[in-house]
């Protein structure tokens, strides 16, 4: 069963920027992660599945209902941490989580002390003199403390030390085995390549790949012929790197990082 579904979206902006005829599934308990640089359109998309923009074309939908009319109904089980937070300065970060449980109607917060723990966040002062790491936090604390079934995450790590980064893809994959529906945005390969089931690469608006790691991977092996002194050589190196031997020759088959089968698609033939 498909939790996220967006088919034919279309925003047009003009001057080539939006997102044009994107259409792809998240599966229910599947990591989806959504790869593009800057302006390649990730941000549209999830506004699109936050209700925040109404489709000019096509339409997106979770759980079945539409993203757009039916937006708050949605959100009463669904974690958002958005690209750009945004905050009631003058609170503290206490105050904001309270607002957050009142907000949302919770009668237990069984997660707020365990959230704030595992991220060393102490929210007591006032948000406009956090810094950005710190309002990071708050927002994943924020998006995680109703333990909603379904969430959209818009470079959710971003301002946060490597430690932090950790903790937070250890935080996925637990909330991974726990049958989470979760759209991860993010820049970070590492994170993206330790969570994520499959990932879609968008590219001016529109969806470049859709597949699992491991597809991609296959799909993008390099292969690389090396012409040793002596087939004893030969035989010897074929064993040790895995490739295959005939005389002096060997074929070896290397599977390229995330990170190279992005650029692949970024730098490929236009830049070559």
């Amino acid at each position: 069963m498909n939790e996220i579904v967006v088919e034919n979206l279309t925003r047009d902006y003009g001057g080539g920027k939006g997102i044009f005829d994107l259409s792809f599934q998240v599966g229910a308990g599947e990591v989806f992660g959504f790869l593009g640089p800057n302006g390649a359109g990730k941000t549209t998309t999830i506004r699109h599945l936050m209700g925040f923009i109404r489709p000019k074309a096509g339409k997106c939908t979770i759980r079945g209902l539409d993203c757009w009319a039916q937006s708050s109904q949605i959100q009463k089980n669904l974690g958002y941490i958005p690209g750009e937070l945004g905050f009631f300065e003058d609170m503290t970060g206490t105050e904001f989580l309270d607002f957050t449980v009142k907000y949302r109607g919770l009668t237990e917060e069984n997660r707020r002390k365990e959230l704030l723990d595992r991220f060393e966040l102490n929210p007591k002062g006032k948000i406009k003199k956090m810094s950005k790491g710190m309002k990071q936090k708050l927002g994943i604390v924020a998006a995680f403390l109703h333990d909603p079934e379904i969430l959209v995450l818009d470079e959710p790590t971003s301002g946060l030390d490597p430690l932090m980064q950790s903790r937070f893809v250890q935080l996925l994959g637990e909330e991974k085995s726990r049958g989470k529906t979760i759209l991860l945005s993010s820049h970070i390969f590492e994170e993206v390549e330790r969570t994520c089931t499959r990932i879609g690469i968008i590219r001016q608006g529109r969806l470049a790949a859709v597949d699992s790691v491991e597809a991609l991977r296959e799909r993008h092996l390099r292969t690389y012929q090396v012409t040793l002194p002596t087939e004893e050589s030969a035989r010897a190196f074929a064993r040790d790197f895995g490739g295959s031997c005939q005389g002096r020759q060997v074929t070896v088959s290397a599977r390229q990082s995330l990170e190279d089968i992005f650029m692949h698609y970024y730098g490929g033939e236009e830049n070559g």
